[in-house]
């Protein structure tokens, strides 16, 4: 293990440049000794996850022993709203995720609900925020962005990121664009391995850079990475260890083809399975400073400060062994103090409580509801039964925040039955014994099937197939990307999964009335 030089020393400032460029995350819901060691030796950064937070309160407490450490430190976290959360991971979103904001498609209620979600992490002390995801869901089928779009128009991409980003931004906490150059299609996540979008200039250029050149013209304090090859602007590397895409498309200027962007340039995930298992963290991190990302975001998974040492030796000998150029380090480093001296003044202004009203107005206006023809619905006012089809969660979106509609139902009706299934529950030697215990189950109930992602899982789609031909009375939620055609009595399309996406649908399974937004 490396021992860090005492400031002062004639090398201290490549020390601290080393350290100033990691972006680490930590266990724990209280800083442990060895970040505020090196947070007073030069770490600029630290990522906070769902692990970190129990409640506001506690978060708060977090963030103001880390500023104690460094007044102008980054905080940050991965809070898209939507199905990311890490301010609610025990409940659930109260802000709808960008699907639902690009259904409703009203730029002002996507600015206002990212305002009020930086209202929160502001008041927890919270300044940076891995969000918005800028990526064109292109590719219906992809694993990883889906309900994490705003959707599959560019055009439509791009205003609601640009509105996302002005929203966050005005209460002082720094958006960051991702994943650059757009991980929307896709068919691997690259949590696990190296997804490939294999498009000519022209369509790339029209689709997936057009949100990213809008939330650049927003004021975007940060942009990062994406762990995907893109084959016609680097046939070698992937887009965060490129030169050809940081610095020769994202940071050139305009006139010479580029988008030229001034902020910070981070990288996802260093440890992800994309960089990791392919080159190596350390090796991955030099590579990435090479080509000119300013901050390396590690610690999802490696939480250690073995992790953050043995990426800071990497950086310092590679400064020294003249592979990596001291000017090269400095100017990245310089980038992440000055965005952190940006928080650090905006923290200084005025602050409001959040309006959590807002997200369930946006969450209310993004229902899509269909009925099925000469088929009345009444509404649900006695103990139903939910039966419950969940897919396999991505590492993004993680199994540790509640989902759908069940626990809210009994909640209002108690005595209601829940069960939940998952692929081995509806393998097709088992999707008879499915069905039957579904049928069983409900008997005379109300009959409520939650699902997600229909159009991805062939498993589900056969489930809810033969239950709704059974039941034609079912009530369907799709909680996911409403890719498949809506069946049932009554089918709601709550594009995503947060709490309030669920909260609305709700709502009007219980036949409640909806306030106006």
């Amino acid at each position: 293990m490396s021992i860090l030089i005492p400031s002062g020393t004639v090398n201290d400032q490549l020390h601290r440049d080393a350290l100033a460029v990691l972006q680490p995350g930590f266990v724990g819901t209280t800083p442990p000794d060895w970040i505020r060691r090196h947070l007073a030796a030069g770490l600029g950064s630290v990522a906070l996850f769902g692990r970190n937070v129990t409640d506001t309160a506690q978060l708060a407490e977090l963030t103001a022993a880390l500023r104690a450490e460094n007044p102008d430190i980054l905080v940050a976290i991965d809070e898209e709203g939507g199905d990311v959360t890490r301010l609610e991971t025990g409940s659930g979103s109260s802000w709808p995720g960008n699907l639902a904001l690009g259904a409703v498609d009203d730029p002002a209620l996507t600015r206002d609900v990212a305002r009020e979600l930086g209202r929160a992490l502001a008041a927890c002390g919270v300044n940076y925020n891995w969000a918005p995801s800028a990526d064109v869901n292109s590719n219906p089928g992809n694993p990883v962005i889906g309900v994490r779009s705003f959707g599959a128009d560019p055009e439509l991409c791009a205003r609601h990121t640009a509105a996302w980003v002005e929203g966050l931004q005005s209460v002082g906490v720094a958006a960051c664009a991702k994943h650059f150059p757009g991980h929307g299609d896709t068919a691997v996540d690259s949590h696990h391995g190296l997804p490939v979008v294999d498009v000519d200039v022209d369509l790339l250029r029209s689709r997936d850079l057009v949100p990213f050149k809008a939330a650049i013209a927003a004021g975007a304090k940060a942009v990062m990475t994406a762990h995907i090859m893109v084959p016609v602007l680097d046939p070698s590397l992937p887009a965060t260890l490129s030169k050809a895409v940081l610095s020769g498309l994202l940071r050139a200027r305009p006139e010479d083809g580029g988008l030229g962007y001034d902020g910070l340039i981070v990288t996802d995930a260093i440890e992800m399975g994309a960089i990791a298992d392919t080159y190596g963290t350390s090796e991955g991190t030099l590579l990435a400073l090479e080509a000119g990302a300013d901050a390396i975001c590690v610690g999802g998974e490696h939480a250690d400060e073995e992790t953050v040492l043995q990426l800071h030796d990497a950086i310092v000998a590679a400064v020294r062994s003249g592979r990596l150029s001291e000017e090269r380090l400095a100017d990245a480093a310089d980038r992440v103090r000055r965005l952190g001296s940006w928080a650090r003044i905006e923290a200084q202004g005025e602050r409001r409580e959040p309006d959590l009203s807002i997200g369930l107005q946006a969450a209310r206006r993004a229902l899509r509801v269909v009925r099925a023809p000469g088929r009345p619905v009444a509404p649900v006012t006695d103990r139903p039964y939910v039966a419950s089809f969940s897919p396999q969660a991505n590492v993004a979106v993680g199994d540790e925040t509640p989902w759908g509609v069940a626990g809210m139902l009994a909640a209002r009706l108690p005595g209601t039955r829940t069960e939940n299934f998952g692929p081995a529950d509806a393998t097709p030697e088992q999707l008879d014994a499915l069905v039957a215990r579904v049928l069983a189950g409900a008997q005379d109930r109300r009959l409520v099937l939650m699902v997600r992602d229909t159009h991805r899982h062939d498993w589900m789609a056969a489930a809810l197939h033969r239950l709704v031909t059974a039941r034609p009375d079912a009530l369907v939620v799709e909680m996911g990307v409403p890719q498949a055609a809506p069946v049932g009595a009554l089918h709601i399309a709550t594009h995503g999964a947060a709490r309030v996406c669920g909260l609305a649908a709700v709502e009007v399974l219980t036949g409640q009335p909806q306030i106006a937004s």
